[in-house]
This record gives structure tokens, sequence and C-alpha cells, in this order.
């Protein structure tokens, strides 16, 4: 596994912050996603399929999302590049721009707006299927599995929670087998599958606390978020941000991952978004 640097990891959740206050999707569920998919790794790659960037979308999908609400998000460029062919596959004629649209899945700014307009999409859809509110791990479903393998899933477990998964989703099955099979080979459930990934995402967004209190006032600058102290100005911290991760980088010694007070300030620094309750 590729290990993210600390300030690419600090752009990344920056990414996913402001993704989730411009579309209103729950950041946490963002975040964990991100974690669980790329390890917030903006350049992650699947061997196994299309699938890349933090949210690890596969081509079509990402040409859907794109073609959907790119414009909305200053992407017109890249929507109105999108066509749909008579047998329903989404193209692009000129190679070039092709590539350039779908080089976006590794920028973290663009991949987690698309993946919060993408599971805002999942989210009425399910909600309106399932007659109630949906969860965190239904949108990862709707994620892993497709609005409609989704749909298909929570439905049937909801009348058999014990139905096998790989039966019921042979193809998703023999591409994910530690997903639909114990350490023994056994299938798991429905039920099983879900608690899967349910730990997972809980897991993944735990380090999150929901509340941050550090600092005296929130100023929103070029789209991030900066958290002033001691009656600085927005300029100041983040004058004070950069030497500070130049310091901490390896200029002294130093080490962005022991706890000190200035790393903590960094990380709320770097995370100001998340200070409503």
């Amino acid at each position: 596994m590729t290990i993210v640097s600390p300030v690419a990891a600090a752009r990344v959740q920056s990414a996913i912050a402001s993704a989730a206050s411009r579309t209103g999707v729950d950041f946490g569920y963002l975040l964990g996603q991100a974690r669980l998919e790329s390890g917030l790794n903006a350049s992650a790659k699947a061997g196994t399929s299309s699938a890349s960037g933090l949210y690890q979308f596969i081509e079509q999908s990402w040409l859907a999302v794109v073609k959907k609400h790119g414009a909305d998000h200053g992407l017109g460029w890249a929507a109105n590049s999108i066509e749909r062919s008579a047998s329903g596959k989404l193209t692009v004629g000129d190679p070039a721009t092709r590539q350039a649209i779908l080089g976006l899945r590794n920028d973290p700014e663009a991949s987690s707006l698309m993946a919060a307009a993408y599971a805002g999409d999942n989210k009425a859809s399910l909600e309106t299927s399932l007659g109630r509110a949906a969860t965190g791990t239904d949108l990862y479903m709707a994620h892993f599995l497709g609005l409609a393998g989704a749909r298909r899933f929570l439905q049937t477990m909801a009348a058999n929670p014990q139905a096998s998964g790989a039966a019921l989703f042979p193809q998703a099955a023999a591409a994910n087998r530690n997903v639909f099979f114990d350490g023994d080979g056994q299938a798991r459930s429905l039920q099983d599958i879900y608690q899967h990934f349910a730990g997972k995402l809980s897991s993944a967004g735990a380090a999150v606390p929901s509340a941050y209190s550090y600092g005296t006032q929130a100023l929103d600058l070029d789209g991030a978020t900066v958290v002033t102290g001691a009656n600085e100005n927005a300029t100041e911290a983040m004058s004070w941000a950069r030497s500070t991760l130049g310091r901490l980088g390896g200029r002294d010694g130093g080490s962005l991952l022991r706890p000190t007070p200035d790393t903590a300030r960094l990380a709320y620094l770097m995370l100001a978004q998340l200070g409503t309750s």
C-alpha cells in the first residue's frame, strides 16, 4: 500500500471537507469511504478493474456522474464533452479530452465533489425505494454494488438477512472474495456483509471528532477554512502553518506523526470546517 504523506493527506481531507460543505453530504461518511477505497491516496488504481482515484470510480460511473453534476461544480467543459451512444455507453469523442476527464478521478477536489454528488443522488433514490432514511452503510453499498445492486441487496436483506451474498451477486463475489467469504471460505450472509462494511466505515471515521473548539474564529480563505488564534489574521495563521509544516516535516528531525501542541494545532487548521457540531 502506498504511504500518503501528511501534506497530501491534509489536501485530501480539506477537499473532502469542502465537498461535504458544498453538497450537504456527511463529511464523516465521505472521509470513511475514501479511507476504505484508497487509503486517502488520490492516485490509487485498482488491479482488477478500471477503478481509480480516492473513491475508486470505474470509467463509466465517473463519466456518468461528471455528465450529470460536472457543470454544477466548474466542470462544464467535461460534462459537455461526454455523450451517450445508442447502446447507452458514455463516450468522449476526443481521446485527449477523454483522458483528461478520467484523470480528474485523481484530483482530490474533483473526485471529492463528484463522490459527494453521487452519494447525494444515491441517498435520495434509496430513501424513496426503502421508505426510510439511508445510512452511511446503505450509501456505501450503492457505491460498491451500484444503485440497482444496492436496492436489491438491501431489500433482500430486509426479507432474508441470512441469504448468501455470493449467490445473489456472483460477479461481485468473484472480484471481492474477502468481502463475500470469510477466512474459512464460507459464504457470508447479506447481514454479515452489511455489518462488515458498517464496521469498516465506523473505524475509518472514528478518528474524526464531531466538533472542534480550538481557535477564536474561522475564516473562509480561497475555499479552505483557517482557524485563527491569539488574535491572528488569516494570513498570519497560514504563514504559521506553512513554516510549521516545513519544520516538522524534517528540518529539525520532528515528525508530523508525533503528538505535540504544534501538530495538534495543524490538525485543527487543516480540518477547521468540521467545527460545527
